[in-house]
């Protein structure tokens, strides 16, 4: 797995143009981080059925397509922002389009592979999968990208240029990685939502009141993440620093380890990675 630090002044130095088909909220949060970095809102359109979205996309100053037929014609990149479920459906009609025009397609669609993106689309079609997770909607996300064989250095600048505007973009060396980056970082958060989850009932338990205690909560988990994002050393030394002897961290932390602790977050994470296996299959 390899990091790329690259500026995404690729992306906003050229005339490239962006289409979205699908204007949720991702796909929003996608145009709203590009808007911020400087990206040109008349080069970036979008389509969707639900006429409140794409007001939305309006209200951001974006464009509006009529139809997924017009958007890809007009676009140089073509960011695939709807359901799984419905991603044959959307493509198939387009493919000859797809072929025509030589568009980079960018899905962030969980679950569809390439193979199937192109089967869909154009067996010669250049394709990069992302599995971006919800915090990318407050532009603090984090996502792996995968590109196809006819993915050029070029496009692979421009992707990585869309998904950074909301947060850290990763390459994988092999598309299958991907499906580790589910149950890392795309289910991630859920993971950290119900420690927050039981460390304030808990405290609430030990007496103190239901908004004091998601408050220390809150701010401890921001700290924590903080320290180990400055940090030049690893979490397991991080946890070992603030750990004194015989003190009430090592306590808990004793009884997090007699708990085998380790071993629950194992199984929970085998059990995401098999999911996204097993949905790739259902669903391509």
């Amino acid at each position: 797995m390899t990091q790329v630090d690259l500026s995404s002044q690729a992306a906003q130095s050229s005339n490239v143009r962006l289409g979205f088909i699908g204007a949720g909220n991702m796909a929003r949060s996608l145009i709203g981080g590009l808007l911020k970095q400087g990206f040109d809102a008349q080069h970036i359109i979008a389509s969707d059925p639900s006429a409140q979205c794409l007001q939305m996309v309006r209200d951001l100053g974006a464009q509006t397509a009529e139809n997924n037929a017009a958007l890809v014609a007009s676009v140089d990149v073509v960011v695939l922002a709807v359901k799984p479920q419905v991603m044959a459906d959307v493509l198939q009609p387009l493919a000859p389009l797809i072929s025509q025009h030589q568009v980079l397609l960018v899905s962030i669609a969980a679950g569809i592979n390439c193979a199937s993106l192109a089967a869909w689309s154009s067996l010669s079609a250049s394709i990069v999968r992302c599995m971006p997770n919800t915090p990318a909607l407050l532009q603090c996300g984090a996502t792996g990208l995968y590109a196809n064989a006819g993915v050029s250095s070029q496009q692979r600048d421009l992707a990585q240029s869309i998904l950074e505007a909301v947060g850290l973009a990763i390459w994988v060396d092999s598309e299958d990685q991907l499906d580790a980056v589910t149950a890392l970082s795309g289910s991630g958060p859920a993971y950290f939502f119900l420690l927050m989850e039981l460390m304030q009932a808990n405290g609430e338990q030990l007496g103190l009141s239901a908004p004091m205690a998601r408050a220390l909560t809150l701010q401890t988990a921001l700290g924590a993440a903080k320290m180990a994002l400055d940090a030049e050393v690893d979490t397991a030394t991080l946890r070992a620093q603030v750990t004194s002897p015989n003190g009430t961290t090592e306590a808990a932390i004793k009884s997090f380890q007699s708990n085998d602790f380790s071993k629950l977050v194992e199984q929970a994470l085998n059990a995401a990675h098999q999911r996204s296996i097993d949905l790739a299959k259902e669903l391509g």
